[in-house]
Formats: structure tokens, sequence, C-alpha cells
């Protein structure tokens, strides 16, 4: 995912996912022997019309060496006054994506990073079945040939109770997300099922990702490590 001379972008929300990763990115830098530059840009929707506070978040990147910016938008007045949109979620994930892609230009970066885990993975794989009632889901490495960029996700295989556990002993700052439809999402139903049968069988979420790499859709591939069990 990362090579000699990369400037990686990560999209930073301000949930405990994508501070996890722009900690542990900058971090990863004094052991993993290959030099590459981080950037952190927050595209603030200002929800209500109102700006959120990130200077947390400020502190903590720049206590890392991490460059930070924080980028105001109009992204949540447009989706939840303008247009009132019924399906706020996919309106507002376009418009966050064309943002962040051109603000990644505009730093100089090659890649954009994004915090999603092996929950979100295994989330978005159900919802396409159930909802689209196609087999998808992102993929770990995507090419964006029109932005000539490459996005990354480094976290795909760690859980969100590993994310969780590392944020809570980081002591790392989050800043709560203002969306009015958070929490009540097909999302959110979505990974309350995902919980429900990880709860019946703890192996659930692996052997999602092991149907996800053995098909090879969307760019998943196996990961070979030597072990007799492989997931």
């Amino acid at each position: 995912m990362i090579s000699p001379g990369d400037r990686v972008c990560v999209g930073v929300s301000g949930g405990k996912d994508s501070v996890a990763l722009t900690v542990a990115l900058g971090r990863l830098r004094r052991y993993l022997g290959v030099p590459y530059e981080v950037v952190a840009v927050t595209l603030d929707p200002c929800f209500g019309g109102v700006e959120t506070d990130y200077s947390p978040l400020a502190e903590l990147f720049a206590a890392e060496s991490i460059p930070y910016e924080v980028r105001r938008t109009d992204i949540g007045p447009v989706v939840f006054d303008y247009r009132k949109e019924s399906n706020p979620c996919a309106l507002c994930a376009k418009l966050r994506r064309g943002t962040l892609h051109t603000a990644a230009k505009e730093l100089g970066c090659n890649k954009i990073a994004l915090g999603h885990h092996l929950d979100d993975a295994v989330e978005t794989f159900y919802m396409n079945l159930w909802r689209e009632g196609r087999i998808g889901c992102f993929s770990p490495v995507t090419w964006l040939s029109r932005r000539e960029l490459t996005m990354i996700r480094p976290f795909i295989l760690a859980t969100e109770a590993e994310v969780r556990h590392a944020v809570n002993r980081e002591n790392l700052p989050v800043i709560k997300s203002r969306c009015p439809a958070d929490g009540v999402t097909v999302r959110e139903e979505t990974k309350q099922f995902v919980r429900e049968m990880s709860r019946r069988d703890p192996a659930f979420r692996q052997k999602t990702l092991h149907a996800l790499q053995e098909s090879g859709i969307d760019g998943w591939k196996p990961i070979h490590t030597g072990r007799k069990k492989d997931w």
C-alpha cells in the first residue's frame, strides 16, 4: 500500500478510525524503513451551518509531526437543509469523496488513506447483497484513474474492537459526529446484524473476509502468512 516517496493524505472525520489511522501511519514511518510523508485533512460538513472545533486533533497531530488542515464545507447544509435528502448518506459520501480528492491533489499527495476496517468491509458486503442484490465490497487498494490517485485502506484486516482498544490505550481524542443521521442509518442496522452474528459465531467476520479473499472480487486477494488457517 505504501511505496518509497509516497505522500499520503489521510481523510480524518474525527472519529476513532481515522484518528487512529493517522497516528499509526505517522508512527509507522519510524519502523517501516520506507520513506514517505503523511498529511491529514478534515472536511468539516458544518452540519446546521455550525463549524466543529477540531483543535484537539490539531494538537495531537502537531505532537506527531503530521501536517493537518481543516477545510470548512457546505456539505451538511446542502444535504440536509437545501436538498433535504431522504437518503442523505449517499449524497454526503459523494460530496465528501470529491472534495477529499481535490484536497489531496492540491496538497501534492499521490495516495489517500481511509480508516475503513474489517467490520466496515463485512457490513458493506452484506449491504450490497441485501439492498442491491450484488456481491461486492470496496477494495483494499483502488486506482482512481480520473484523479491519478491511489486509495488505500491500511486498517482493512483490523476489527473495530482492535481499533477501539488502540484508541483507548493511547487516549487519543475523538470528535463526536454531529450528523443528524448518525446512528439511524442502514449501515447502523447492518452493524447490529454483524454484531449479533459474531456473538453467535465468533469467526463470522473472518469467514466473510475469507470468502472475499477467495472470490477475488473488487481487488481482494488471499493473504498468505504461512499459518494453517490464513483468515
